[in-house]
């Protein structure tokens, strides 16, 4: 892991990118501190598909609770 500050990391941003694209982790500081983590992206990251929990959710989802239980969550 390698600890760069903002001016260095500007300078020289496409050389940390490649370094994080090939497995190495940037940390990025401002005066000393913490502030920004260059990694890279895995290769089996999912695209995700919209829709995947249509039917999940059922129209009793969306009915008001009983009165009891409003009052539970109310007080």
């Amino acid at each position: 892991m390698k600890v760069v500050n903002i001016h260095e990391a500007k300078t020289h941003f496409s050389r940390l990118v490649g370094r994080a694209h090939v497995g190495e982790e940037i940390i990025i500081a401002k005066a000393g501190k913490p502030y920004a983590r260059l990694v890279p992206l895995s290769d089996r990251m999912e695209k995700r598909m919209p829709g995947i929990a249509k039917g999940a959710v059922t129209d009793a989802f969306f009915e008001s609770l009983p009165e009891d239980e409003l009052a539970r969550w109310e007080s």
